[in-house]
């Protein structure tokens, strides 16, 4: 019975009601009728006939503007956004069944509050973490500079067996510097949406060959060989931004000359996949394990920390080439193996 009401829309309980009453009403009347006087029975079917039409219309009135006036003040606390005055009563229509409606729509409101507690719980502790992560990072070589710059004060600087070199190392604790912040704008930019990409047509294999000559003589320093794959006699034109993507393959092809086997070679390939062309950059280091592969993307996130931070950068080349990526909404992803190298592969779409 409890869920039958709890159904009805406010039309259909002013009908019970004043269907309810008529009946009472009638009833009690031909009583009377019977009782005291045969001769009103016409009217009396008359007045209960009135009594029906008024005691519907009272009790919509009342339901509406009445007990269903709570239930606004539900919508009011689950509700953002001020409602106009002029559509005090739209959540409330006659033939609409409003219990059942709000049950729905606080259901809803709770799951989302959940949902965004969650996420700020999750902001929060990104939040933390990579306030953290910028302290350590920007931590090290002020550090260094202040290490150098004090010894040169308290009379290195006119020691000639030291001043050049420690004003060298400072120098590059500042590019250090220098490129982590550089990063960190970065980064902001891509995720604010500021990022504006200009997309044309070119040829990804020629830009590959260029970015190989500026690795050249430090591929050589570290004996890697810098080499496409079979395959890759061709040009590949896809629509992308050149620059942006220049970037995304300088950090790659960095990465696979930084963390390779010396004697290895750092190879890229190109692959036709319909609409798109798959580009991948593989080399046979030291690999990484499978519980860094879905972490590689994070800002600041170092296999080896020990070494990737002695062989430079910021810890945030990965977090921006996965978010050119997304700006060209295409993917990156990766494979690996420990002691057998990592695969980098992304998608461009195809010219």
């Amino acid at each position: 019975m409890a869920t039958s009401v709890k159904n009805l829309t406010p039309r259909q309980l002013s009908t019970n009601a004043s269907l309810l009453i008529a009946g009472i009403f009638l009833v009690i009347s031909t009583v009377l009728y019977f009782v005291f006087d045969k001769t009103s029975f016409p009217f009396i079917l008359i007045l209960t006939a009135a009594i029906a039409i008024v005691a519907y219309f009272v009790n919509l009135y009342f339901l509406k503007h009445y007990i269903f006036r709570k239930i606004k003040l539900i919508y009011k606390t689950i509700h953002k956004l001020k409602l106009d005055p002029t559509q005090k009563f739209r959540n409330v229509e006659s033939d609409e069944n409003i219990i059942s409606n709000v049950e729905e729509d606080v259901a809803k409101w709770a799951e989302d509050q959940e949902q965004q507690i969650d996420q700020l719980k999750t902001l929060e502790n990104y939040r933390r973490e990579f306030l953290g992560n910028v302290s350590h990072e920007l931590k090290t070589p002020i550090f260094n500079i202040q290490g150098y710059v004090h010894t040169l004060i308290d009379g290195g600087l006119h020691d000639e067996s030291i001043n050049t070199k420690y004003l060298q190392r400072t120098a590059k604790n500042v590019e250090r510097l220098i490129t982590i912040v550089d990063d960190l704008e970065a980064i902001s930019k891509l995720e604010s949406g500021q990022l504006a990409l200009d997309i044309r047509k070119f040829d990804i294999r020629e830009l590959t060959l260029e970015v190989f000559e500026t690795y050249e003589l430090t591929a050589r320093q570290h004996n890697i060989r810098l080499v496409l794959k079979e395959g890759a006699d061709q040009a590949f034109m896809v629509n992308a931004d050149r620059e942006y993507i220049r970037q995304v393959l300088d950090n790659l092809i960095s990465n696979s000359i930084k963390y390779g086997t010396p004697g290895g070679a750092s190879k890229v390939g190109f692959y036709d996949m319909d609409k798109n062309i798959l580009v991948e950059v593989a080399d046979n280091g030291i690999g990484m394990g499978e519980e860094h592969l879905n972490h590689v993307f994070d800002r600041f996130y170092r296999v080896d920390k020990s070494r990737s931070r002695a062989a430079g950068g910021s810890g945030l080349g990965l977090s921006i080439v996965k978010h050119i990526m997304e700006a060209h909404n295409q993917t990156i992803n990766v494979r690996s193996s420990l002691k057998a190298g990592s695969t980098f592969g992304f998608t461009l779409e195809k010219a």
